[in-house]
């Protein structure tokens, strides 16, 4: 006998649980604050990795519809000095394991694995509380109420799930990034696509400054300024005002190379900043009957490139764990969730080894995962 499950979050780790628990015929229901799948912007490239990610796209059956959506040479990977130099340049040969898709893309064909009406649009939880039993009251900002008997948080850094679990709030990590965009690349903005090149590309400086760039199709160039600095120091500059923190951005980078200065300088969009947040390194909690986390409600951490990847992994062994324990659902949970504290610990480790550690070609990956609350 099956519980229903209710998931809260249509990100990639709250789909690829529901696809899982559909293809082991259980029900299960998705609700997003979102009003549509097109109502935000989904992001730019993620590596997927044979090593998680790629495992939870075949436990969910899309292998094929996976490998529809990989852009070919895109694994290519270069790491730059501040003055240009190329420090490291690796081509795509397609061995790499770790395929380049669109986020967008990547939600899309999840998203079609599912049966019509599997996510509910625009309903944003308000609130959470314990009813006992294993049992959990959601509130939504429409008015309405909804009790279940297994709640899953797959909402993301500001999850309104995780109290019910856990009083670990994220906290700033001490660096934040500015995204711009430059369109056209190869013929408006020939030497930043150059120094680019055809797939990632990491700058480093001194002061925590840092450049990570990807080039998406089309022959746009997606880059994320990178500065470590406390959330007051952004605080003081005018967002509104794109020139100016344009310009003041780009101070940060005097003296490096032109064509990296330019992926600042020649953005075709506002500059956006995105703050980085963390959950307490090895952050866990004890069994709550009838509820649990994945994914960035569940590990929050620093982009690293194993984000989405960890996720979906988290998503899809959720799903398989309920699958083969439909009579000990406690049971279920217990082994799901001692399974991913593991491995979002190894993530975390690897991390703080540094850049060399962090595998710099996957950072970009993971850089707009991360919601504002």
């Amino acid at each position: 006998m099956h519980i229903p499950v209710t998931v809260i979050g249509a990100g990639l780790g709250g789909l690829a649980l529901a696809r899982v628990l559909h293809l082991h015929g259980i029900p299960v229901t998705v609700h997003e604050a979102e009003t549509s799948p097109s109502a935000r912007a989904q992001g730019g490239l993620l590596d997927i990795h044979d090593y998680n990610g790629q495992l939870a796209i075949e436990a969910a059956g899309l292998t094929d519809a996976f490998h529809s959506i990989v852009l070919e040479g895109h694994q290519a990977m270069r790491v730059l000095d501040r003055d240009g130099t190329v420090l490291f340049d690796q081509a795509d040969d397609g061995t790499g394991g770790r395929p380049e898709v669109e986020r967008g893309a990547l939600r899309r064909i999840l998203l079609d694995s599912l049966p019509p009406g599997t996510v509910r649009w625009g309903r944003k939880v308000t609130g959470t509380r314990p009813l006992g039993g294993g049992r959990h009251e959601l509130a939504f900002a429409d008015g309405t109420t909804l009790t279940t008997g297994l709640l899953v948080g797959a909402d993301g850094a500001w999850s309104r799930v995780r109290p019910l679990l856990t009083s670990a709030t994220p906290e700033y990590a001490g660096t934040s990034v500015v995204e711009t965009y430059l369109f056209e690349a190869d013929t408006r903005h020939p030497a930043a696509a150059k120094a680019v090149g055809g797939g990632s590309m990491i700058a480093h400086g001194q002061g925590g400054r840092e450049i990570f760039a990807h080039r998406e199709s089309g022959a746009t160039l997606h880059a994320y300024i990178g500065l470590t600095e406390p959330q007051d120091w952004f605080a003081a500059l005018d967002f509104t005002d794109a020139a100016t923190a344009t310009a003041r951005i780009a101070r940060e980078f005097d003296g490096w190379a032109p064509e990296l200065r330019s992926l600042i300088t020649d953005t075709d969009t506002a500059p956006l900043l995105r703050p980085f947040h963390t959950l307490p390194p090895g952050h866990r909690w004890e069994r709550v009957p009838g509820v649990t986390l994945l994914g960035d409600a569940a590990h929050l951490a620093p982009p690293n490139g194993e984000g989405a990847n960890l996720a979906l992994l988290d998503g899809a062994e959720l799903g398989r764990a309920l699958a083969a324990r439909p009579d000990d659902v406690e049971a279920a949970l217990t082994a799901y969730e001692e399974a991913m504290f593991r491995r979002s610990a190894e993530a975390a480790e690897i991390h703080a080894m540094g850049p060399a550690g962090g595998a710099p070609h996957a950072l970009a990956g993971d850089l707009t995962g991360h919601q504002a609350p």
